[in-house]
């Protein structure tokens, strides 16, 4: 099957069944959504979702955490991966905002890289979900099924992401983003793949080799 008909199939399917996908990182507002997504690096949004409740409460704004102290901020983050640098980020990233942005999550991508924390993926993340921005966020279930469907062979997400952007159209690309991550977060998972129930078998690359190898 030719690329270019895989990604038109899955596509469609995806739009057909999946809508209206989003996020499963709980938030209530830009800046929120901010403090999960860097809290989410390396670790699971179940966890990261325990975590940001009273984390939220406590600092509901970027003039609150802002002000707020590295042992404060630990403290309700210390069950999250790489507890220290994130506590460190998150009152670093809110302060930029402060001084920086008037308290406003810039919509820029290179201004959201700019913020402490904040890396390509997660400036992504915040321009598609916020500022439905055509662009989309590779992480490794983005990457591991894009593979297996045979929707890129890039070596770097970087190489994945574009690949992705070049062949998915604009409209499209900021669900793309939530349709491959939770593809690959219920179906297409990294140890073995529920390739039996999987929806897209039909247009994917990986299942079709694997069967060519039975017959």
């Amino acid at each position: 099957m030719l690329k270019k008909d895989r990604y038109s199939k899955i596509l469609a399917w995806f739009e057909e069944n999946q809508p209206l996908p989003t996020t499963e990182l709980h938030h209530d507002s830009p800046f929120h959504l901010l403090i999960a997504v860097i809290l989410s690096a390396q670790c699971t949004d179940r966890r990261v979702n325990m975590v940001v409740p009273p984390l939220f409460e406590r600092f509901p704004n970027p003039e609150d955490l802002a002000k707020a102290s590295f042992d404060e901020v630990y403290q309700y983050v210390k069950s999250v991966s790489y507890p220290n640098s994130k506590a460190l980020h998150l009152i670093q990233m809110a302060e930029k905002l402060v001084s920086d942005f008037e308290s406003e999550v810039p919509s820029d991508i290179d201004q959201l890289m700019s913020l402490p924390g904040v890396g390509r993926k997660t400036a992504n993340v915040i321009a598609s979900i916020v500022y439905d921005k055509p662009v989309i966020a590779v992480d490794t279930h983005v990457f591991r099924v894009s593979h297996r469907l045979g929707l890129s062979d890039g070596k770097t997400v970087e190489a994945v992401g574009k690949e992705l952007e070049k062949n998915i159209p604009e409209h499209q690309r900021a669900k793309s983003h939530h349709w491959l991550i939770l593809h690959g977060r219920y179906i297409c998972v990294a140890r073995k793949p529920k390739c039996q129930e999987c929806p897209l078998k039909d247009w994917c690359r990986e299942y079709e080799r694997e069967n060519r190898k039975i017959i």
